[in-house]
């Protein structure tokens, strides 16, 4: 093995690490499986055809589209722990814990960055949609100078997540740049999955498309293993719970002026 091939192990499995070193009992809650996810399902089949038992899970195909936009809502998630902690610096800074957005900033780059993006999108997406016809390839360009300035951003809430505590005086810079971070990704995974994925699979052409939902398969269990998507929703899970954001019904709008 050459010291190549024992650095991408290295550096793979840290990345799976880092999204499984969650409490034993939520690791030990993982379910196993990401495009072929497992979930139990009302007159489903097994592979025998036969009526699965009360409680069994069966196999529930996931296309290579409805993952890639699973994947930002997993990142969407994020990013709403990055607005509230906005607005929870602004109040009270010194009460703010810290790891939250470290581990936040962390998972964003592990999950999204190093492997949505850089892995998927930039390799088999744009440049796809870059020499396909119709208005999609004109944000190519556009979306690849977004992802360089998201992982800047992403550098930056590494470093100052460092500490403990957020200082007063990094308070109003750190929220700026969370919530600029917060209004561009918004925009950019919205016009992907309106508009860039379906023209990716228009381009792709049906055969492609069913191979390239293979090829994905393979490059999210070389990273992460068998459930990178279950370990970062649990992640994610056990962030927003830290931050208090785990009730919904929170978030419900007040009605409208009368």
């Amino acid at each position: 093995m050459n010291e190549t091939t024992k650095l991408n192990e290295t550096t793979n499995l840290n990345r799976r690490r880092l999204l499984t070193t969650l409490s034993v009992a939520g690791a030990g809650a993982l379910m196993i499986g990401c495009r072929e996810n497992t979930r139990s399902t009302g007159g489903a089949t097994n592979d025998d055809g036969k009526e699965p038992a009360p409680g069994e899970a069966v196999p529930v195909q996931v296309t290579v589209a409805e993952d890639l936009m699973r994947e930002h809502g997993i990142l969407r998630r994020a990013l709403l722990v990055y607005q509230e902690s906005a607005v929870k610096l602004r109040q009270d800074a010194a009460s703010f814990p810290a790891e939250v957005l470290e581990k936040t900033a962390q998972l964003f780059r592990v999950f999204g960055e190093d492997y949505h993006e850089k892995r998927l999108e930039e390799v088999y997406i744009f440049p796809t949609i870059k020499n396909a016809p119709g208005g999609a390839r004109a944000y190519a360009d556009v979306l690849l100078a977004q992802h360089a300035r998201g992982r800047e951003i992403t550098d930056y809430l590494l470093s100052v997540s460092k500490a403990d505590r957020i200082s007063t005086h990094q308070v109003e810079p750190l929220a700026k740049a969370l919530e600029s971070f917060v209004r561009m990704y918004e925009h950019h995974a919205a016009l992907e999955d309106t508009v860039v994925f379906p023209a990716w699979k228009t381009a792709t052409g049906e055969q492609e498309y069913e191979e390239l939902s293979a090829k994905f398969e393979e490059v999210e269990m070389e990273i992460f293993g068998a459930d990178g998507f279950e370990s970062a929703l649990k992640r994610m899970e056990e962030i927003e719970a830290s931050l208090g954001l785990t009730n919904l019904d929170m978030f419900t709008a007040p009605p409208p002026p009368k």
